[in-house]
């Protein structure tokens, strides 16, 4: 990799500097290779961006509308004109394939796009009143938004909290996951800077968990953006309520893909295998439990594992490889840990469960029972355990029974009976026909029950989450009242 202009450096102070903390070495996942060295944020770097980011905002949300939209589409036409920026770094640094790449980047590219859009949304109502004055319920921006992002999709899980954000006249405090600062923050701000956003408005600071305690406990940011774990939003939302901040928690996921006794089984094995399979697996939406018929329960098995077992997995460098590295060992520990003990459970293992330094085949788990872990917990990898059902009325059961809310899909030769069924799975999102990993600029997204909590990303749905919703009244006289 060639030198840039942030190596060694965090993004601060209207440009890139050195941080407090020295320097990060960023690995690829795949060779185990530095391939950049960051800088590394300190408590104290976040205390001065906060306050820089404080002042800033206050004048980028005084500017007229048209002023952040042309910031916002001049980030996306850059984009969109060089997407390597972004896919060169995605390869390497989080192991992703170059088709996952290419849709990630065109992913931010719209929502650069949309935030332009989003700056010229209407904010607000006219309300009726019982008094003779105007009434308007408005958005304002928050003020500081602070946003934590993951490593498995780092360049949209950023830009779909720092675009709205700074689209709606906010300032941010990005803190990218360390495993991955340069697709997942450095970048963004680089084009963004190229873009004409205004210096102090965007602070990217890679860092460790001190880093993002200190964000979520910081008093001047009134509203924190997470996106990760379950786990570790809970941490977050004990760590953020008493402070009673604005809090959107993005978290995690056991998706089910329930197959309908009428679907076509090679189309919904394909379906099933990108579901579970796309980027190692690892991804909040990932295709987590098969529910499939019993009468088609072994066809399905076979073709879902015949489809296994072609896919190629290596250097994602390689554009012939599919399938790239999972992010570390501790992870892929975690994988074949669950894979293992989900056998010992009962479980066939009928494709994969091998691995090859972080290298781990996609893996298809059949006959998977209901108190196997890999039936109940999300695995973060690209392992695809089906189970079998008898019922419709059970299938909803089973989908339902998970503590996750997320995403869930329907394949089925009845598109509207389908319809019909999404009235009673609880989930933040269901795609009929189609698998449970989906993201749009445009749409609203974000889940219930353990997968999320606080609001939602896409399109209005924004206004809400990086808002406040002020009431306005106005009046041609001073009221008078009885004393």
């Amino acid at each position: 990799m060639s030198t840039t202009i942030w190596e060694e450096k965090i993004y601060t102070s209207g440009g890139f500097v050195a941080g407090e903390g020295g320097t990060l070495d960023v690995l690829a996942p795949a060779t185990g290779e530095v391939i950049a060295t960051v800088g590394q944020a300190t408590t104290a770097d976040l205390d001065t961006a906060v306050a820089e980011a404080t002042k800033a905002q206050v004048a980028w949300a005084a500017l007229p509308y048209t002023e952040r939209a042309a910031v916002m589409a001049k980030a996306s036409a850059i984009l969109k004109a060089a997407p390597e920026r972004l896919t060169d770094w995605l390869i390497p640094e989080s192991g992703s394939g170059a088709g996952k790449a290419a849709f990630e980047a065109g992913l931010v590219v719209s929502e650069f796009a949309e935030g332009a859009g989003l700056a010229a949304q209407p904010y607000g109502q006219l309300l009726r009143s019982m008094k003779p004055r105007t009434s308007i319920g408005r958005y304002v921006p928050v003020g500081v938004v602070g946003v934590i992002s993951p490593f498995n999709f780092p360049s949209i899980l950023s830009a779909r909290s720092i675009v709205p954000a700074l689209a709606l006249g906010n300032a941010v405090i990005l803190k990218p996951d360390p495993r991955t600062p340069v697709a997942g923050g450095l970048t963004l701000a680089e084009i963004l800077a190229e873009a004409g956003l205004p210096d102090g408005l965007l602070h990217v600071l890679p860092g460790g968990a001190d880093v993002g305690a200190a964000l979520v406990a910081h008093p001047d940011v009134p509203c924190i953006s997470f996106t990760g774990s379950t786990a570790a939003g809970r941490k977050i939302g004990e760590a953020a309520a008493p402070l009673l901040k604005k809090l959107h928690l993005e978290l995690g996921g056991n998706n089910a893909l329930l197959v309908m006794p009428d679907a076509d089984v090679d189309a919904a094995a394909s379906a099933g295998a990108w579901g579970s399979f796309l980027h190692q697996g690892q991804i909040c939406m990932t295709t987590g439990r098969h529910l499939v018929h019993r009468s088609m329960a072994e066809e399905y098995t076979a073709k879902l594992s015949e489809i296994a077992n072609r896919i190629t997995v290596g250097d994602p460098t390689d554009p012939t490889n599919a399938l790239g590295p999972i992010i570390d060992a501790g992870q892929l520990s975690k994988i074949d840990g669950i894979v293992r003990d989900s056998v010992a459970a009962g479980a066939t293992l009928s494709a994969g469960g091998t691995y090859e330094n972080l290298f781990y085949r996609p893996t298809v788990l059949s006959n998977v029972p209901h108190d196997a872990p890999a039936f109940s917990q999300e695995i973060f990898g690209p392992v695809a355990p089906i189970t079998t059902y008898d019922t419709v009325d059970e299938a909803i059961d089973i989908i339902n029974s998970s503590e996750y809310g997320l995403s869930v899909s329907v394949l089925t030769g009845n598109p509207y009976g389908a319809f019909e069924l999404a009235d009673r799975i609880k989930s933040g999102a269901v795609h009929i026909n189609d698998q449970t990993v989906d993201d749009e600029a445009v749409a609203p997204f974000g889940g219930t029950k353990a997968s999320g909590t606080g609001g939602h990303f896409g399109g209005s749905a924004n206004l809400s989450t990086f808002c406040d919703l002020q009431w306005v009244t106005i009046q041609s006289d001073i009221a008078r009242y009885p004393f």
